[in-house]
Parts: structure tokens; C-alpha cells; sequence
């Protein structure tokens, strides 16, 4: 696959991506109050507004500040700048790892806005179940993470054996 078209597919779905996890958060944060959720189809889907100073389910949340500043700013901010590096520079990427990789670091390059502009925290508002079975508090940018994860372990296994990552 040629730069060109990794920028573009990078390009495209990053555009995408942190638009809408940005824009999202932005809405959630405006209009949305902490701790009074709203519930719909049945309880089945709840918006509840929150901010995360942890990682995914709020791990490391509990940490020293100095801590999670290392951990969720500096060494995510240092992993996404490997990720993107790999991203513009494995020639042998099909479109299909390169699409699941830039979902992936879209959605972790929103996170980490968030959490330049937001003191630490991650706003979060989206929350998944049935009854007492939930998921945690999650956004756009995690939803994108997930995607992209499935979607890389679906390429790796439908390309040839070579070009295995």
C-alpha cells in the first residue's frame, strides 16, 4: 500500500473519529448533569455524564496525580506517536490493518486531547445493559478503540501468512 493512500485512509478516519468523539463530548459536557442518568429502550441504553481520570472502567483512577499524568499523558502520548509512526511507514499494511490501527489511534489521540484540555479526565457518557449487567461509563473514542481492535485481529488472520503482524 502506498503513503498516499495510508495518509488518506489515516486522514479520513481520523477526521472522523475525533470529530464525532470531540463533538459528542462536547454535547455531553453542555448539556448533560454528573450523576443523573437518562435511560432509554428499556433501560437497556443509559447517558450519564462523567469524567475519567483512570483508564478504561476507571483503572489507575485512584493513582497520584504525578502518576497518572506519567502513565495516561506521557507514556499514551509516547505509544500514539509509535502508532502513528508505524501506521505511515509498514509497507506492507493492507487497507484493512491500516483502517483498524488509524481507528485505534483515533481513538486514543481523542482521549488524550481530552485529557490535555480536561486537567487528566476523559469525559465519558455512554453506558450499556441489562439489569444489573453493564457495562462501564464509555464515549465515541473507546467505541472507535474497540472497532479497531476487533478489526485488527480480523485482518491478521485474513492475510497471507508473510504479512502477519
Amino acid at each position: 500500500m502506498s503513503i498516499w493512500k495510508r495518509i488518506a485512509v489515516i486522514l479520513l478516519i481520523s477526521i472522523g473519529c475525533i470529530g464525532c468523539d470531540q463533538s459528542s463530548k462536547y454535547l455531553a459536557a453542555e448539556h448533560l448533569q454528573r450523576n443523573n442518568f437518562t435511560s432509554y429502550l428499556g433501560d437497556i441504553f443509559r447517558i450519564d455524564y462523567t469524567e475519567n481520570t483512570g483508564a478504561f472502567l476507571g483503572l489507575g483512577g485512584n493513582l497520584p496525580e504525578g502518576s497518572r499524568f506519567l502513565i495516561f499523558t506521557i507514556f499514551v502520548g509516547i505509544f500514539l506517536l509509535g502508532l502513528f509512526l508505524y501506521l505511515l511507514f509498514f509497507k506492507q499494511a493492507t487497507v484493512l490493518s491500516v483502517a483498524a490501527l488509524a481507528l485505534m489511534f483515533s481513538g486514543g489521540f481523542s482521549n488524550f486531547i481530552d485529557r490535555a484540555l480536561n486537567n487528566g479526565a476523559v469525559v465519558d457518557f455512554l453506558n450499556i445493559g441489562v439489569g444489573g449487567l453493564r457495562t462501564g461509563i464509555f464515549n465515541v473514542a473507546d467505541v472507535a478503540i474497540l472497532v479497531g481492535a476487533m478489526l485488527f485481529v480480523y485482518a491478521s488472520y485474513t492475510q497471507e501468512e508473510n504479512y502477519r503482524f
